[in-house]
């Protein structure tokens, strides 16, 4: 296990010896008695705006804990982001050895985003360092007036975001060795044993090849651990459910396109998009959110074995569909491909959306600040950029076009899976993903090649796997409801 977080509280009164963060917007001080006297005079001589981002330590009495200020005020028009100043305190106050408390915030909805936003930001994956020593595990007190309503909040969701979110890290995080299809399910079944509302199915290779599911049996039957696809139902309301599709190869080599040695390693996370929508309904699920979700997790791993699929072959899909493989390492919308196809079929959703680290043309695109997002209907697309800017992860909407659709035909057969000229790498894929959804259903295509994992520290996602996603879909299955 990881070490231990520290927990969260939360409390009318500062407690005892905690270490204390005490916000502000701009230079006003609150008048609680928890600051010295002289702290006014000190903020006022020193450089210490309250911007967002900035902090400044007050010189305390002997022997007493130490205080730090740390500012909220966002720009001109904008909300303080409350998550990410939980997420810098809790990683700038990380070494002290007491309890911390945070002081100043507004209301109940800012002491609980700024909950969740400590459990983010101290989120570490330390399991395998065999001379790690553990750091404190005092609680992190939210404190003020609305302490009961804040914890009532964090009790009924924002919690179990966090652990949803914690959970994709830690599947992402870990090595291809020890998450591969099978121990993928078996950890997905671990974090949601019990949990109310949950049923789990799960087809391996000898029940996919009965079914005719060519695509996915063939990403995968070069590697010696089998392909699995789960299903993680959650019923928490009557009607057809919303469908959250995620890829989910465990290890990409490329197959036999075999991709280049130099950071290679990072392959391992090609299963954000699976961990994503596994996240996301632990997330829901845990929160008895008023929700029917199916989360659909399409696992292979893609090795250059012996009996690999080659360049040039042809599957086909449990549909019938025929495809081309141009490039065994464009193997993420094959095992959609057949994930969808049985989603649609078996579970009749009312709306699907499918999260993946699809392209590397979405990375030249867009970077590490937005998704790429693809819609057939701008209202749709609307609705999952509403749900990016209230959870505060980026989506960037990219097009579809009929030539670009045109360029995922095949000569031999329905569609090819690369080779797409003219239609740039992301559209392309999206396209090709398309042609497995039906024309009059509701969908969304999230292209999170480069949102996995960031290597630099931030407020909510520290150097690793970032968990992306999580929150996204679970905001967006709350509020994408049936007509």
């Amino acid at each position: 296990m990881n070490s231990t977080a520290r927990p969260v509280e939360f409390s009318t009164v500062i407690p005892d010896g905690a270490a204390l963060a005490v916000v502000t917007i701009g230079t006003d001080l609150p008048q609680n008695g928890a600051l010295p006297q002289d702290a006014a005079a000190y903020v006022a001589a020193s450089d210490y705006t309250g911007k967002a981002g900035e902090r400044l330590a007050i010189p305390a009495g002997p022997g007493a804990p130490p205080i730090m200020l740390f500012g909220a005020a966002a720009e001109e028009g904008e909300m303080p982001d409350w998550r990410s100043l939980g997420g810098r305190i809790a990683q700038a106050m990380d070494g002290e050895k007491s309890s911390v408390a945070i002081a100043g915030l507004p209301d109940a909805a800012a002491m609980a985003d700024a909950a969740l936003g400590t459990q983010l930001g101290q989120y570490r994956f330390d399991r395998y360092k065999s001379d790690r020593t553990d750091p404190p595990a005092q609680a992190i007190t939210l404190v003020g007036a609305d302490a009961n309503a804040a914890s009532a909040m964090w009790s009924g969701r924002h919690r179990h975001l966090a652990e949803g979110v914690t959970l994709a890290r830690d599947l992402v995080n870990e090595p291809a060795n020890v998450i591969y299809p099978a121990s993928f399910v078996e950890s997905a079944r671990a974090a949601l044993r019990g949990v109310p509302g949950v049923t789990i199915e799960v087809l391996d290779e000898t029940a996919m090849r009965r079914l005719g599911m060519g695509a996915i049996v063939g990403v995968g039957q070069g590697s010696p651990r089998g392909s699995r696809l789960m299903l993680i139902t959650y019923r928490g309301a009557d009607g057809p459910p919303i469908a959250l599709a995620g890829k989910g190869i465990t290890f990409d080599s490329g197959g036999i396109s075999l991709k280049p040695g130099a950071g290679m390693w990072e392959m391992k996370g090609d299963m954000s998009g699976a961990a994503a929508v596994t996240g996301a309904i632990l997330s829901l699920a845990k929160s008895r959110a008023p929700v029917h979700v199916v989360a659909v997790a399409a696992l292979a791993e893609n090795m250059p074995g012996d009996n690999a699929q080659r360049p040039g072959d042809v599957v086909r899909t449990m549909s019938g569909k025929t495809i081309e493989i141009r490039s065994t390492d464009a193997e993420g919308r094959l095992v959609l491909a057949d994930a969808i196809e049985y989603t649609v079929q078996e579970k009749k959703p009312f709306a699907l959306i499918d999260i993946a680290t699809l392209t590397g043309s979405q990375v030249g695109a867009l970077g590490g600040e937005y998704a790429g997002l693809f819609s057939r209907e701008d209202a749709f697309a609307d609705a999952a950029l509403a749900a990016a800017e209230k959870t505060g992860e980026g989506l960037w909407r990219l097009p579809l076009h009929p030539t670009y659709r045109d360029a995922v035909k095949s000569d031999i057969a329905d569609v090819k899976n690369s080779d797409a000229s003219p239609a740039p790498g992301a559209s392309a894929g999206a396209h090709f993903i398309e042609y497995f959804v039906p024309e009059d259903l509701p969908w969304l295509h999230i292209d999170m090649a480069s949102m996995d994992r960031t290597s630099s520290d931030r407020p909510l996602v520290p150097a690793g796997a970032s968990g992306y996603g999580v929150m996204l879909l679970d905001e967006m299955a709350r509020s994408w409801q049936p007509e």
